[in-house]
């Protein structure tokens, strides 16, 4: 077969241009040659909107635990989350700085960087986007990350609110009780305080103050749960001990001595707070860590910790705390025995009680009025109904502890 070959007289024919049928990937999305960028808002919603749908989910989840008490405490309180908070615990310890205080931080800086791009971009609306194309994404964000955090919050630790009470463990029993009860409690707690006071450290001042550094008295707060937890072995487990916080002063001008981050499993700890308390506050945040949420359990665990503890200045801190929350409740039910047995106070005592109101009342002001409105909304939310005065209901198991001690009916 001879071969072909081309007549050069021939005029060829002009290159054929081919148009791509198929996208061809830029960037992130794909997209046809020769076309403009663009998403639109629905595009935009898709990739996260997924995220936002995590919280009706975590909510529904809540819900059925609060119904369902029976299987939070079996399962899930006492199989599931001591897994996951000592093990995430355990990550977290391996720092010394509270983790918390870094998210909390950094998030504020991502909230601020949000709003400032989303002004900037609304103000110049030099791109190829509506103005509301940016808003929703704003919106989009902010709710996705939301969600993010309220679904990981109910996971690592919101359903023990709806766990047993403490007194399932403790025999405790509680109910209404006289003035003449509350009164003999309180004037049994300013005779403990008044006796350990003589044997604590106090500076120049004549206020009591730690012997031991932070870090060593937040060790000496989980020895204390050690030996607690020998009495109630629900308490038992390798929890990692408190850390303090270095930006303590807003946590004072949010009237805030300590806080559990259940995203970390971390106690975090007012370093700037009356030192006498400091003790008190580790071993409440240390019974959120161990799963016991609601805050009338763990301020009366916390006193538990300190009462057992081998160490004077946890033993003080545990009874001022039972004390003053006591005293607060006998002068709203007998204000004439309030006063009768507040002269009992010993002198260091009372410079302790005097110091401790005038520090908390330099950072009073609307940081304070606004954490206090937020703390109290996020307890009625997680069925706590009396809010902040859950604190306060420490008492009826303070009262009901007393009655067990002394054996009366």
């Amino acid at each position: 077969m001879p071969f072909m070959i081309s007549n050069p007289n021939r005029p060829e024919k002009p290159p054929c241009i081919k148009r791509r049928l198929y996208p061809k990937r830029r960037g992130r999305l794909w997209r046809y040659p020769g076309t403009t960028p663009s998403v639109t808002i629905h595009d935009y919603l898709f990739k996260r909107q997924w995220l936002i749908l995590l919280t009706p989910v975590a909510a529904v989840f809540s819900f059925f635990a609060k119904n369902h008490p029976n299987w939070v405490e079996f399962v899930y309180s006492t199989k599931f989350y001591p897994i996951l908070s000592q093990a995430l615990g355990f990550l977290s310890s391996l720092v010394p700085f509270s983790l918390a205080e870094c998210i909390i931080v950094g998030l504020i800086v991502l909230g601020i960087y949000l709003v400032v791009s989303l002004v900037l971009r609304l103000v110049r609306n030099d791109g190829d986007r509506p103005r509301s194309w940016y808003v929703v994404r704003f919106l989009s964000t902010v709710l996705a990350i939301a969600s993010v955090i309220y679904a990981l919050f109910v996971l690592d630790c919101g359903l023990n609110y709806s766990r047993y009470p403490f007194t399932y463990y403790s025999g405790l029993s509680v109910r209404d009780s006289s003035s003449q009860e509350l009164a003999e409690l309180c004037a049994e707690l300013i005779e403990e305080a008044n006796l350990l006071r003589e044997q604590v450290q106090e500076n120049e001042s004549g206020i009591t103050q730690l012997s031991k550094s932070m870090y060593q008295t937040a060790n000496d707060a989980k020895t204390a749960f050690d030996i607690l937890s020998q009495g109630y072995p629900v308490l038992q487990g390798n929890y990692a001990q408190p850390k303090p916080v270095v930006l303590s002063r807003f946590m004072s001008y949010a009237q805030i001595t300590g806080v559990f981050f259940p995203l970390t499993f971390e106690a975090n700890i007012n370093r700037e707070a009356p030192e006498y308390t400091i003790p008190a506050t580790m071993c409440h945040e240390l019974a959120h860590l161990r799963g016991f949420m609601r805050e009338d359990e763990a301020n009366f665990i916390g006193y538990l910790a300190c009462r057992y503890s081998d160490n004077l200045e946890f033993q003080y801190s545990g009874v001022m705390l039972a004390l003053v929350h006591s005293m607060n409740s006998l002068y709203g039910a007998d204000p004439e025995w309030y006063f009768t047995l507040a002269q009992q106070y010993s002198q260091g005592v009372a410079a302790d009680l005097l110091y401790n109101n005038q520090y908390w009342r330099r950072y009073e002001g609307a940081v304070a009025e606004v954490s206090n409105i937020i703390n109290d909304s996020y307890l009625k939310a997680n069925f706590q109904n009396d809010g902040v005065r859950s604190y306060g209901r420490m008492v009826d198991l303070l009262l009901a502890d007393y009655r067990k001690r002394h054996e009366l009916v």
